[in-house]
């Protein structure tokens, strides 16, 4: 069928099956938002900022799924959405974000909010596409659609010039799609899993070292059905919270940084790390000559270029993660898990020596109390999205997380300001679920105009805000590292968030003890509004444990016992 560009953007996201846009109109989108106007097969969601838009597309593809789709224009439009970009290739998250651009006889004048967006895009998107031709663009969105969610997932970039939108031309869908470079190797190859299945078979204290790419591969049940099979202790990393349940007697906890004592010496004293999804980022790795330094390592990524890119693999399997596990399924008959009755014994000393735990207070709330207080509440119920900081760190330890993208967080950039676009886009994809964000005092400010988002579209975020009045992460560092030498984290000067929320149509809860706190959250859930629920909370408090940057996993800087100076 002859129709215009703008209309053949519209009639790409109804052959997808998308049901959410996320954007903001500009001039050289215009285009398109006309024929948005007159379509009523998905819904669009005006967010306040640019980034808001692709964060809230991230949020939404990390609870569905799917492809998250965010539209928005030229110029600083697109400069807006670039933070969005560079967050979602960082954490695998399958978006096509479309940007509008000048008319292709401008481009290269330095014309009205010309950027060279496909420039700046390169580097933080998995791929990216200048539409030049009308008659290109089925094909472009197909592919951009297909590139997004296949193999490592991540973003892919359309820049459509306004003349582009506007002409006519053949609109079919149904081309078969051929790209020559781009292979994603799905099935792992089977010599390599069966040495992979004889030396675990042959280890004395393996460990599955569980990552993300689990839950991109929706392989998260298979790899609990693997490790209940083989009676292997597991522990995941930031972004794989959830592919087993917080209660599995084999899941010893969160790896790295700011991981249990349990879990760091476990793969400090391992003799097989078995990598699923993972990518041995520096936060989790610590100092690279002493990781793990004792064992083999089997590593299994559906990205060939991450294999043995930081740490040597043993034996590495190229594959989808879901396909992968479901081969090694077959032959876990070949292992037997009493023989690793000792190492479990082992692992359950380390966690009866150091236990992820924190010191309560008589007199203020600890943060830690929170995140576990709104797990003892809501559980299974609630999704749970962060910002970027200390209450971050907490959410990933403290909350019980009972499932797969039940969590959502922004890992690899570390972007402040996600938390509050994410969990919109969170709601969005899951209305039956209750979602919480859970934000720091100075996180909160960074997209605090989607205020006016949630209320307008009636999307009933729970915004709890741990304010210690500091950049509390950064604090926390310049406490240990920097004599307490607190340059410019200080936030003693705040505005009344209870008031602020109630400007935007929201409600407001500024609470200061644990019955406050248990009332307001109840009351939030029941009237399935925009909350703010400022928690008043220990100012000084550290996230421990700790590995210093650079350190080995086994050095830890834990919670001093109480009664120890």
């Amino acid at each position: 069928m002859q129709i215009s560009g703008a209309q053949m953007v519209i009639e790409a996201f109804i052959a997808e099956g998308v049901d959410t846009v996320f954007g903001y109109p500009g001039g050289a989108i215009m285009n398109v938002y006309d024929e948005i106007y007159k379509q009523d097969k998905f819904q669009h969601i005006l967010n306040r900022h640019e980034q808001a838009s692709v964060h809230a597309a991230e949020g939404y593809s990390k609870v569905s799924g799917k492809v998250g789709v965010a539209m928005i224009t030229s110029g600083p439009g697109f400069t807006n959405a670039v933070t969005g970009l560079a967050d979602a290739y960082m954490d695998s998250i399958p978006l096509v974000v479309i940007s509008g651009q000048v008319p292709m006889s401008l481009i290269g004048t330095d014309a009205f909010q010309e950027i060279d967006a496909v420039g700046i895009s390169r580097s933080c998107t998995k791929h990216n596409y200048l539409v030049t031709d009308v008659k290109d663009l089925p094909r472009i969105l197909k592919e951009a659609f297909y590139i997004a969610r296949t193999g490592r997932p991540g973003p892919v970039h359309i820049d459509i010039p306004k003349d582009i939108t506007a002409e006519i031309g053949e609109f079919d869908y149904d081309i078969e799609l051929n790209l020559e470079t781009y292979k994603p190797h799905t099935k792992g190859n089977p010599r390599q899993i069966k040495k992979a299945i004889e030396a675990i078979a042959k280890a004395k204290r393996p460990l599955f070292y569980l990552g993300g790419g689990i839950i991109n591969a929706n392989a998260a049940y298979l790899v609990r059905e693997l490790i209940q099979k083989t009676g292997i202790p597991a522990v995941e990393t930031f972004m794989a919270r959830g592919v087993l349940s917080f209660d599995d007697p084999l899941l010893i906890g969160m790896l790295g940084m700011h991981g249990s004592y349990a879990s760091n010496m476990a793969m400090s004293e391992t003799d097989l790390v078995i990598g699923l999804g993972v990518r041995f980022d520096d936060r989790v790795t610590g100092k690279l000559s002493e990781f793990a330094k004792n064992a083999d390592v089997i590593h299994v990524d559906i990205d060939p270029a991450s294999i043995s890119k930081l740490v040597n693999a043993d034996y590495p399997i190229v594959g989808d993660v879901k396909n992968v596990v479901s081969d090694m399924l077959e032959q876990v008959g070949k292992i037997d898990s009493e023989n690793y009755e000792s190492w479990r014994e082992t692992i359950i000393n380390f966690n009866e020596l150091h236990p992820l735990t924190f010191h309560e207070d008589t007199e203020r709330i600890k943060p830690q109390w929170v995140i576990k207080r709104v797990g003892e509440l809501l559980g299974d119920d609630a999704n749970i999205s962060t910002d970027v900081g200390q209450h971050q760190m907490w959410a990933g330890q403290f909350y019980p997380f009972t499932r797969p993208r039940q969590f959502i967080s922004s890992s690899g950039l570390g972007t402040m300001g996600f938390g509050f676009p994410a969990a919109i886009g969170a709601k969005a994809a899951a209305p039956e679920k209750t979602s919480i964000n859970f934000t720091g005092d100075g996180s909160i400010l960074m997209n605090v105009q989607e205020l006016m988002t949630a209320v307008e579209k009636k999307i009933p975020v729970i915004n709890i805000i741990l304010n210690n009045n500091f950049l509390g992460m950064v604090r926390q560092w310049q406490t240990l590292f920097y004599d307490k030498r607190h340059s410019e984290t200080d936030l003693s000067v705040q505005p009344d968030f209870v008031k602020l929320s109630e400007a935007f149509g929201g409600i407001g809860y500024r609470v200061t003890t644990k019955e406050e706190f248990d009332a307001a959250l109840k009351d939030a859930v029941e009237k399935n509004v925009v909350a703010f629920i400022e928690v008043i909370v220990h100012r000084m408090e550290n996230v421990m444990p700790m590995v210093p940057s650079g350190g080995s996993l086994f050095n830890m800087m834990l919670l001093e016992k109480k009664g120890d100076k």
